[in-house]
């Protein structure tokens, strides 16, 4: 059984790491090499970058980015933003991305994820998918937010996964930014229904939600607010996890 995850992740816009909430009203965050290298030393499992102006403006991955964390990066890398066809994805992996993730383009062409997973493999195709609650159960939103689609979120995961998807970025649209956890009932649906990795993100604001998050299914716990703005590190939330009695990877 792999131990769980723990995955800073860096949304960039502009060559910049941004943070918001609900993916509006971005900040400032810092340097991405200089970030991407700090949490490298503190003993991070993986790395994600997600260029959240990439779908919204209509454009690729700014891959000078990738290129450049990649060159202080000794961990795997998972790219997503502006990912519409495989020579997007292949234009990623040849920067330095270790794995392509996917969202608006998926729901709009799900054929992109079969041909993805059929060029690259299943281990390297990564659906990104945002989710707010609705109706019941939970709609998935693109657009980096800025779109609901009507479709049910558990629904289009299966889909995705026999499509080829082999790993699940779940955010959660209503919990992204705000410090109040993860959405745990979300968690708990989508690993009933799916039998791929998933990556729990959106909400965490310490130890305590991440062992949560990993207690209702997730298998790894991704974070950004709380790495940026320096209210704890990789290590320390390794050790409190520890304390908790989740094993952690050292």
């Amino acid at each position: 059984m792999l131990l769980p995850r723990i995955i800073p992740c860096l949304d960039v816009r502009d060559g910049r790491v941004v943070k918001g909430i609900q993916f509006q009203e971005l900040r400032d965050a810092g340097d991405p090499v200089e970030l991407a290298s700090a949490y490298a030393e503190q003993g991070a499992d993986e790395l994600v970058i997600l260029d959240v102006s990439a779908t919204p403006e209509g454009r690729g991955h700014a891959l000078e980015v990738v290129r450049a964390v990649r060159e202080v990066l000794p961990l795997p890398l998972t790219v997503g933003g502006g990912v519409r066809t495989v020579a997007d994805a292949e234009a990623l992996l040849s920067a330095g991305a270790d794995k392509v993730a996917t969202n608006t383009a998926a729901v709009a062409r799900p054929d992109l994820l079969n041909e993805l997973s059929l060029r690259f493999g299943c281990q390297c195709t990564v659906l990104a998918l945002d989710a707010a609650s609705g109706n019941g159960g939970w709609e998935v939103v693109v657009r980096s937010g800025r779109d609901r689609t009507g479709m049910d979120a558990i629904e289009w995961a299966e889909e995705a996964v026999s499509r080829g998807a082999g790993e699940i970025l779940l955010t959660s649209w209503d919990r992204d930014g705000t410090g109040k956890g993860y959405d745990l009932e979300l968690l708990k649906a989508m690993r009933a229904a799916v039998p791929v990795p998933i990556i729990a993100s959106g909400g965490a604001d310490g130890p305590r939600h991440m062992a949560e998050a990993l207690a209702a299914g997730a298998d790894a716990v991704l974070a950004a607010t709380i790495f940026h703005d320096g209210l704890t590190t990789v290590a320390d939330l390794k050790a409190e996890l520890a304390e908790l009695g989740v094993e952690v990877r050292r």
